[in-house]
């Protein structure tokens, strides 16, 4: 891992994100990019005269010392000595948060982002909840979104759900090196669920399989019943403390129905603990 997108706005939840990454940025050897999107105040303002409206010099205006404001802000984040033992680049950008996150992604290639899941106000809720939302669900590279403080970024204990497609092979092996990294157990789990069961003979028999091509070391299989795929990813995960969550996102028929993408999503939106996502069809 070489390079880890911290998307900032300068909220607590944003503050989380970064400590978290700046964390696996220490274990891992990786350079931080902190990226701040400065959304562009709009208005219809063009008259057919050509005439622009006041409301438009005021947006602009608006903008503009957001942008300075934003700038200061960055430099210190960047800047602050208790970061140090890492390599960290600001990146201020003017536009959609999405499309500026996106286009990071893919112009610096970047390996890993860290985002929050939500703010604490409704405005940051609905605008980071959002946001965060359309990452997981179109990266071209792994997501790793926080709720909260975790109680450890030591990433000891590690559930993987996962439908053991061949599509995941990129995300097995990133999820193997995260466990290689953090000497952790991987606890693989299928979610059995009234309208997706499958007897657990098959399953562990399918999942030890899994294991074994991926060249599995440390870990358990297991089976756990609940009335929804997303709840028994949670579930499970408080069931052994579990400190991350894995799991791949794509297609939505069959088995490979239990990581379809908003499942995913609503396992980002309800946990307590982080999880990492990716999109397979990438």
């Amino acid at each position: 891992m070489k390079k880890i997108l911290v998307p900032v706005d300068y909220s607590k939840t944003s503050a989380i994100a970064f400590d978290v990454a700046f964390e696996i940025a220490k274990k891992s050897g990786a350079e931080i990019i902190a990226m701040n999107v400065v959304e562009e105040i709009t208005t219809e303002s063009y008259r057919v005269t050509g005439e622009w409206h006041k409301a438009d010099w005021e947006d602009r205006i608006y903008t503009f010392e957001l942008l300075k404001k934003s700038k200061v802000q960055l430099e210190k984040l960047v800047t602050d000595p208790k970061y140090d033992a890492v390599k960290i680049t600001g990146e201020q950008r003017v536009g959609n948060p999405y499309h500026g996150i996106t286009t990071i992604v893919t112009e610096k290639k970047v390996d890993l982002v860290v985002m929050g899941t939500r703010g604490h106000t409704k405005l940051e809720e609905m605008v980071i909840g959002t946001n965060t939302e359309k990452v997981v669900r179109h990266s071209r590279c792994p997501v790793l979104t926080v709720h909260r403080k975790p109680a450890t970024t030591n990433f000891k204990q590690i559930v993987y759900a996962t439908a053991m497609s061949p599509e995941e092979e990129v995300f097995s092996r990133f999820v193997k090196k995260t466990q290689q990294m953090y000497d952790s157990t991987i606890h693989l789990v299928r979610i059995n669920t009234p309208s997706n069961f499958e007897r657990d003979v098959a399953a562990k028999s399918a999942m030890e399989k899994f294991a074994k091509k991926l060249g599995l070391k440390n870990y358990t299989i297991n089976i756990f019943n609940d009335i929804s795929e997303e709840m028994g990813v949670i579930y499970f995960g408080e069931s052994i403390d579990a400190d991350l969550i894995a799991m791949a996102t794509h297609g939505r028929t069959g088995f490979a129905h239990i990581m379809a993408g908003s499942i995913a999503e609503d396992v980002v939106g309800h946990s307590r603990r982080p999880v990492l996502t990716f999109v397979v069809k990438h």
